[in-house]
C-alpha cells in the first residue's frame, strides 16, 4: 500500500524494536525516512538496507535529550527532501525502579528522554509543518501512562501520562494549520524492551492479556502508518490503544 508516496518522515529511536518496525513500515508505504538513534552505525545500516542509493533513506545519530541534536535531525530531513510531513516521537527509555528508590538524577533523565524530547520534537517539526500547511505527528505514549506503571517505574509512567496531555495541547494548536497530532499507547509488545523488564512479570503477561499473546511490532507500526496517512486527517488529539485488551474503554 504505497499511500505515503512523496511524504518525508523522521522517526526518533528507530534503530531497534518498535521504532525500527515503524521506519520500515513507512518506507514500505512510499515515504522517504530518516532513521535516527544513539547508535549511528545501526541507523546508517538500516538506511542502507532500505535504500542503498540514499535517495529515500538517511541514517544519523540522534540524542533526543539535546535540542540541537533534534534540530539537526529535523532540519536535516527538511533540507534533504525539501519538506517534513511526518514526525514520530518514538525514542524512550524503560527503567524499572521501585518508587522510593528513584533518585532525582534518574527521574530527570527519564523525563528528559521520554517527555521533554516530545515537547522539543513537536516544537521544531510543528513550526515547519505549520508553515507548509500539512503535517502528521505521532507520539509514543504507553498503557503505563493511562493506568500507572504496572511493571515500569513511576518516572516512566509519569512521562507517558505527560505525553498524552501534551499531545492534546499540540493537537489544538496545530489543527487549524492542517497538522494532526496523535498518540499511541502500546502495551506488552514483543521486542527489546520486554527483555529489559523483570522476567517474572513478563512470563505471566500472555495469560493476563485478553487476546492471549504479546503484541507484534508490525501491528503497532501499522497503526502509526494509518495515523500519518491522508486517510486519518479527521483524527487529532487522540490516544490509540494497542494493548490486546489490557485496557478497554
Amino acid at each position: 500500500m504505497p499511500d505515503l508516496d512523496g511524504r518525508t518522515a523522521v522517526v526518533t529511536g528507530s534503530t531497534r524494536g518498535l521504532g525500527e518496525a515503524m521506519v520500515r513500515e513507512l518506507f514500505a508505504r512510499g515515504a522517504s525516512v530518516l532513521v535516527a538513534g544513539r547508535n549511528e552505525e545501526r541507523a546508517q545500516e538500516i538506511a542502507a538496507e532500505l535504500d542503498v542509493s540514499g535517495a529515500r533513506a538517511l541514517g544519523l545519530r540522534l540524542d533526543v535529550t539535546e535540542r540541537e541534536s533534534m534540530r539537526r535531525a529535523i532540519d536535516g530531513a527538511h533540507a534533504k527532501w525539501g519538506r517534513l510531513d511526518i514526525l514520530v516521537n518514538n525514542a524512550g527509555v524503560t527503567p524499572v525502579r521501585p518508587f522510593f528508590e528513584i533518585e532525582d538524577a534518574e527521574w530527570d533523565d527519564v523525563l528528559a528522554t521520554n517527555l521533554r524530547s516530545v515537547f522539543i520534537g513537536c516544537q521544531l517539526a510543528g513550526r515547519l509543518m505549520r508553515e507548509q500547511g500539512y503535517g502528521r505527528i505521532v507520539n509514543h505514549a504507553s498503557l503505563a501512562g493511562q493506568v500507572g506503571g504496572l511493571v515500569t517505574g513511576a518516572h516512566y509512567a509519569a512521562a507517558k501520562a505527560g505525553i498524552i496531555g501534551l499531545t492534546k495541547v499540540v493537537a489544538r494548536e496545530l489543527a487549524p494549520h492542517g497538522v494532526t497530532v496523535n498518540a499511541i499507547a502500546p502495551a506488552a509488545v514483543d521486542g527489546p524492551i520486554m527483555d529489559e523488564l523483570p522476567q517474572k512479570s513478563v512470563e505471566g503477561l500472555p495469560a493476563a492479556i485478553p487476546v492471549g499473546r504479546l503484541g507484534r511490532p508490525e501491528e503497532v507500526a501499522a497503526i502509526v502508518a494509518f495515523l500519518v496517512s491522508d486517510r486519518a486527517g479527521y483524527i487529532t488529539g487522540a490516544t490509540v490503544d494497542v494493548n490486546g485488551g489490557l485496557l478497554m474503554r
